[in-house]
């Protein structure tokens, strides 16, 4: 559970709308945000530097919505969260609610709002490449996620060279895994991901076989996903050496939530099996 901070109600006069008249003529909006946060370290020493300034944030909010044009207030609510978890570093996550009294309508209603909820996550990558230039392919993808909207690289294991899993014959591999920040959903890396496999040229014609480059995600907090398309925690992952070696490094006690193993743990059974 985090501590919270509200702006509740913060009257913004903006350009927001579908319709031509909305954006040249403005209108009223009503911004209610909800910071989440830790107030440990501020309530210590009675620091106003280790909390967050709600003045503040109400002038960034203000500015923010003034300065940029969105037809839809759900687009203008999700860029105002990416834009507040990205500049206030003791921000854990952020609710936020726009309310359109003066929506044009025609029926008697107080007025539509959306709401919304952005939290930071961590996930850890495993990453791989056996063609090529591999270590350029790899060290480019880190750099291009660590450059992406909501995503930072926090960690990074050393690269170790494995020998391929599975049948296919085929160049050894560079393999190793990154700890990530981002308030991505799930879905939303694994697209960033596939984006990068693909400016690396990935084909995907062989299971199991080479590839320029490939990124999967091991572990997404505690979330378990289970679908055609994505499986968190991976589904193998505790049967990979190159996967669990570099994980062990940069986080020996992660926790598989299916298994209810250390990240060390697995390694040492797979040592032992």
């Amino acid at each position: 559970m985090y501590d919270t901070i509200t702006i509740k109600d913060l009257e913004v006069f903006a350009h927001h709308g579908v319709y031509k008249e909305e954006n040249k003529l403005g209108q009223k909006f009503l911004v209610t945000a909800k910071l989440f946060t830790d107030f440990s370290d501020a309530t210590e020493n009675d620091d106003i530097e280790k909390s967050i300034d709600y003045g503040e944030v109400s002038l960034k909010i203000t500015e923010f919505l003034q300065k940029n044009t969105y037809k839809l207030i759900e687009t203008a609510a999700d860029n105002l969260a990416s834009m507040l978890l990205e500049n206030y570093d003791l921000l854990n996550g952020v609710q936020i609610e726009i309310k359109k009294p003066c929506a044009p309508i025609g029926l008697p209603l107080d007025y539509p709002s959306v709401k919304l909820e952005r939290y930071w996550h961590t996930a850890y990558i495993a990453f791989g490449s056996n063609m090529g230039e591999k270590e350029q392919y790899i060290n480019t993808a880190i750099d291009r996620l660590n450059n992406s909207k909501g995503c930072v690289v926090k960690k990074i294991s050393d690269i170790i060279s494995t020998k391929p899993y599975g049948m296919v014959e085929q160049d050894d591999f560079l393999n190793g895994v990154l700890c990530l920040k981002t308030y991505l959903s799930p879905y939303k890396l694994l697209k960033l991901l596939n984006e990068i496999e693909q400016e690396a040229n990935r084909v995907r014609e062989v299971h199991w076989g080479p590839r320029t480059l490939d990124l999967d995600i091991i572990l997404y907090d505690n979330e378990i996903v289970d679908t055609e398309d994505l499986h968190i925690p991976h589904i193998d992952m505790q049967n990979r050496d190159f996967v669990l070696q570099p994980l062990v490094q940069i986080a020996p006690f992660v926790r598989h939530p299916i298994l209810n193993k250390t990240a060390y743990q697995l390694l040492c059974d797979l040592k032992e099996d």
